[in-house]
């Protein structure tokens, strides 16, 4: 493997380790991240020589995702930035593992809600001096940092993707 597709394959995870870092500290997800998912997708594609049709595939993927992530933010069910971060993720992931990817988000959100369900029961916001964003995850009916479940998703499933393989060969 070169130097060149090393640094392929530590653009996507890093950026979303980013995303879920900004989450948990910011309860926010920069646009700039999902933005930079997809931009440094197309350069990567581009160096990897992939196959149009498979660009075009993983572009509808995430076209597809963000159509379906924004009615459910329309109706206030997921937050904006999580709904561009699933489809910039799904953009990288591909039609081969998507469900696989979407099914691990799931997993990784239910086990976040839960932790921070009992986090905000079992441990009093008042029992130490919590820094404000471990406050604010104790706002009752609050919202839940999902970008963390997002990358974890995005994390446990890139390495069986076609472009992380064509990249490790």
């Amino acid at each position: 493997m070169t130097s060149m597709a090393s640094l392929f394959l530590m653009v996507f995870p890093v950026a979303m380790a980013f995303a879920a870092a900004n989450d948990l500290f910011t309860m926010k997800i920069p646009n700039r991240i999902p933005l930079a998912l997809v931009g440094s997708f197309t350069v990567v594609a581009l160096l990897s020589r992939m196959p149009l049709d498979v660009f075009g595939t993983n572009l509808a993927v995430g076209f597809a995702i963000l159509a379906v992530t924004f009615t459910l933010f329309a109706f206030n069910l997921l937050g904006g930035g999580d709904a561009k971060l699933i489809a910039a993720g799904g953009v990288w992931i591909g039609a081969d593992h998507i469900l696989d990817y979407l099914l691990f988000i799931t997993i990784f959100g239910g086990a976040l809600s839960i932790a921070i369900l009992a986090y905000r029961k079992w441990m009093p916001a008042t029992a130490v001096a919590l820094p404000g964003w471990a406050q604010r995850l104790h706002t009752d009916k609050g919202p839940i940092p999902y970008g963390i479940a997002i990358a974890a998703g995005a994390l446990a499933v890139f390495p069986t993707t076609g472009l992380f393989l064509s990249l490790m060969s």
